[in-house]
């Protein structure tokens, strides 16, 4: 819930600060275990091994590394889409389609160079993993602070999961929140594993 008398804008700045921190004081090593631990974890789900089309994102600094995720989910054949950002802070978004279709974009972020797929791209996905600096038990989402991911996540369908991955200590109780922030419906740690919040795994694994 937000908090009282306008009080979790503040309180999301400060403790968006604290885990950038925390972030950057992870080394590679780190970053990678949890990166292969979350690879495993997300290879299983049906939702990703059934999904003709997933939408992931290339890790950068101190996330978990989704790299080997992306490059894992290619050479099975999954259509992957990562997200170009535009200058108006909305997400485009274009195919991967192995290392040479990757160029640095600033920022230390890697995108595609490909055709794009436009903002409503999520509409058509069957998967969508996305980043978060932290997660709570209710499935609410803390980003960097753009709105990104918020906006991006309207576009995709009840159908269609949103994975947010972090590490194990950014799986919290409880997060500030604000009208416009967009739940995930599940996350994924490196040592917890799945944790989905509400009914909908039933219905993205065909059961």
């Amino acid at each position: 819930m937000s908090a009282p008398n306008g009080r979790s804008r503040p309180d999301k700045r400060e403790l968006r600060a604290r885990l950038l921190t925390a972030r950057r004081a992870r080394g590679a090593p780190e970053r990678e275990r949890a990166g292969s631990a979350v690879r495993e974890t997300l290879l299983e789900l049906p939702w990703l091994a059934q999904g003709a089309t997933v939408a992931c994102y290339y890790s950068v600094g101190g996330e978990p590394d989704t790299r080997a995720l992306v490059h894992a989910l290619w050479k099975r054949g999954t259509h992957v889409i990562l997200p170009v950002f535009l200058p108006d802070g909305s997400l485009d978004w274009a195919v991967f389609d192995g290392p040479d279709s990757l160029a640095p974009a600033g920022r230390g972020l890697v995108e595609p160079v490909g055709h794009r797929h436009g903002p409503r791209a999520l509409e058509h996905a069957d998967a969508v993993v996305c980043p978060a600096l932290a997660v709570d038990r209710q499935g609410n989402r803390m980003g960097r602070g753009a709105g990104c991911y918020d906006r991006a996540l309207a576009h995709k369908g009840p159908r269609t999961p949103a994975i947010a991955v972090v590490h194990d200590e950014e799986f919290v109780g409880e997060l500030p929140t604000e009208p416009h922030d967009r739940p995930v419906d599940a996350v994924v740690t490196p040592s917890g594993g799945l944790h989905v919040f509400g009914p909908g795994a039933a219905v993205w694994s065909g059961g």
